[in-house]
């Protein structure tokens, strides 16, 4: 136990002397917290802080952000990928608008309930805003307590995430929960680094387990991940005389949900003719007239996810009869659009 509580002093120590300047941490409010680990799940800080501010600056509260449409949110979230993150903050925020009058829950157990929230991040608001004595466990903190303990357990199998997260527990500093997570994974972000971790400097390199058995570079631990799947993409571009194009929303259940997009035919393989597209155009725009098809990118266009790469390539049709059921290109900014999307028309219209 006494080991636990100078591990949390000295960590403590070095957060309120190197801690960034973050707007989320210049506040207790349980709806700016809850708002900066939802962006900040799968985002970087330099990327995540900047959709924060946006975010704040549209939506004050929880009851302007449950009033919002989805269609803006996507809109707003827009570049963040993994876009069920915004549908699950708009349903929550309705949720607690509407049936919790606005109070957002402060236990564990009633968070865990609520729409994209997972262990991690109804810890991190129990802990910060709350001050409720929840560890939080993500990819920083695991990095950190494999190398500073010493531990192998892979952690992305079944078991390495329970011996992980009793760890964070027992070591956690139950009267001041909140600062104590936040310096755990501030340490993991500034100091103990995937790659070229600060270990000269470490104020943990005395009694750092990995630093004295040379493990630096092998923990944490992670069984290799899934195959990634391949898919290629062929949109098919309408561009009338009218300065039209037609777009629609996906609606499966699949990348990019409720986002918009041009017509797709998706492929088995990176090789696709022209012969091959036109009777999709046929079918899609109903042509009665002669068009002209072009293939805007010879090489197609490389987009990673994260169990899935994705080779798209853009079939320009251009026409002189009208087409029902289109929108002019100077409104497409009013639409969410994933990023491979997007990139598209910003290159294709200057």
């Amino acid at each position: 136990m006494r080991q636990n509580h100078k591990f949390s002093n000295t960590l403590k120590m070095w957060y309120l002397m190197n801690q960034r300047d973050l707007p989320w941490r210049k506040s207790k409010d349980p709806y700016f917290i809850w708002l900066s680990e939802i962006i900040l799940q799968q985002t970087r800080i330099s990327q995540g802080t900047s959709y924060y501010e946006k975010f704040v600056r549209e939506f004050d509260d929880i009851f302007a952000l449950a009033e919002a449409d989805e269609s803006h949110v996507l809109n707003l979230w827009q570049g963040l990928g993994y876009y069920s993150r915004a549908r699950n903050l708009l349903s929550t925020a309705k949720h607690i608008a509407n049936e919790l009058n606005g109070i957002f829950p402060g236990t564990y157990k009633e968070l865990i309930q609520l729409k994209g929230i997972g262990d991690y991040t109804a810890s991190a608001i129990v802990s910060i805003a709350f001050d409720k004595p929840h560890a939080t466990v993500d990819g920083n903190v695991y990095r950190v307590l494999s190398r500073y303990f010493g531990i192998s357990n892979p952690i992305n199998d079944t078991k390495g995430p329970k011996v992980f997260k009793e760890l964070a527990q027992q070591l956690l500093d139950i009267e001041d929960p909140g600062t104590h997570n936040q310096a755990l994974m501030e340490f993991g972000a500034l100091v103990c680094t995937p790659k070229n971790p600060k270990c000269t400097t470490c104020v943990f390199n005395p009694s750092c387990s990995a630093l004295q058995n040379g493990m630096i570079s092998s923990l944490p631990v992670k069984l290799k991940k899934l195959k990634v799947k391949k898919r290629y993409l062929n949109y098919i571009v309408l561009n009338n005389k009218d300065s039209n194009t037609r777009i629609r929303q996906r609606i499966h259940k699949d990348i990019w949900q409720h986002l918009y997009e041009f017509p797709l035919f998706e492929a088995e393989n990176i090789l696709i003719e022209y012969t091959q597209i036109e009777p999709l155009i046929a079918k899609e725009f109903n042509l009665k007239e002669s068009y002209t098809l072009i293939k805007y990118n010879n090489e197609p266009i490389v987009h990673k996810l994260t169990h899935q790469t994705l080779y798209a390539s853009f079939w320009i049709v251009h026409t002189n009869e009208p087409i029902e059921n289109t929108t002019n290109w100077e409104d497409l900014n009013e639409y969410a659009l994933p990023v491979l999307i997007q990139n598209f028309v910003d290159k294709y219209q200057n």
